[in-house]
């Protein structure tokens, strides 16, 4: 996940949701711009990128809804045939 908070915001963030994955803190936005999130606000876009093992982008979802991410980002990894782990 990248954010272009900064890093206490988003361990706090991250603290409150219990994750086990990494934020990134992109306060300079070059990440943001580098995807093309970047919103012309200065905040960057919900989206998910799956990135296969090659490096290769699989598919983009530009439709993310916070609420049921979760689910649709299994739903999702299991129609690329990425194995459960």
């Amino acid at each position: 996940m990248a954010s272009v908070d900064d890093i206490e915001t988003n361990t706090a963030f991250a603290k409150k949701n219990a994750a086990s994955f990494p934020v990134l803190s992109d306060t300079n936005k070059e990440v943001a711009k580098a995807f093309g999130v970047k919103s012309p606000l200065g905040f960057s876009k919900r989206w998910t990128f799956y990135i296969g093992a090659d490096g290769k982008i699989l598919k983009i979802d530009k439709k993310v809804s916070p609420m049921s991410a979760g689910k649709d980002i299994a739903a999702t990894l299991e129609a690329l045939g990425v194995a459960k782990q």
